[in-house]
């Protein structure tokens, strides 16, 4: 899928450098809105098992969208805070996080990104958390048709669960 020079794909192992610079960039700590830090490993093995979904234009990753199975990041507190707000289906799998570079802000890249990951993950329900704080996120995702399933508060801080249809 191509768009005003970026194109949107499947990610590939040659892509994890891109990612995880990112990643790196848009931490909290660096103004951005991540709340997690994953370790190259742990994303090549999400790519191994569900689609990792990037953006890229002129060589350079400008956006990615990470999925995973409910038992690879079942692990994770905040991941067992959102499926005891929101069980979901047995089938369900881990959207996000998504992420998009400050220079392609406002391009569609999120939307871009989600129609692939749909097309490749047809009929499987999607479950997200957002912080009650990140108005820009919130208001993106309610674009993308995804409807606000539950709430939860993890660390101080309230989220909403978001849930969709491939």
């Amino acid at each position: 899928m191509e768009e005003t020079g970026t194109a949107v794909r499947k990610a590939i192992e040659a892509d994890l450098d891109g990612i995880l610079e990112l990643q790196a960039d848009n931490q909290i700590e660096r103004g951005g809105a991540l709340s997690a830090s994953l370790p190259r490993e742990r994303v090549a093995e999400m790519m191994r098992a569900m689609p990792l979904i990037v953006a890229h234009s002129e060589g350079r990753i400008t956006g990615f969208l990470m999925t995973t199975t409910r038992a690879m990041n079942g692990d994770l507190p905040i991941v067992q805070a959102m499926f005891a707000a929101y069980h979901g289906t047995t089938e369900a799998y881990v959207y996000g996080p998504i992420c998009v570079s400050a220079q392609a802000r406002g391009k569609g890249l999120a939307q871009l990104m989600f129609a692939e990951l749909r097309r490749l993950e047809p009929g499987r329900e999607g479950i997200l958390f957002i912080r009650r704080d990140n108005e820009a996120s919130l208001r993106a995702h309610v674009r993308m048709g995804m409807r606000e399933v539950a709430e939860f508060r993890f660390n101080g801080f309230e989220f909403v669960v978001f849930s969709y249809t491939g």
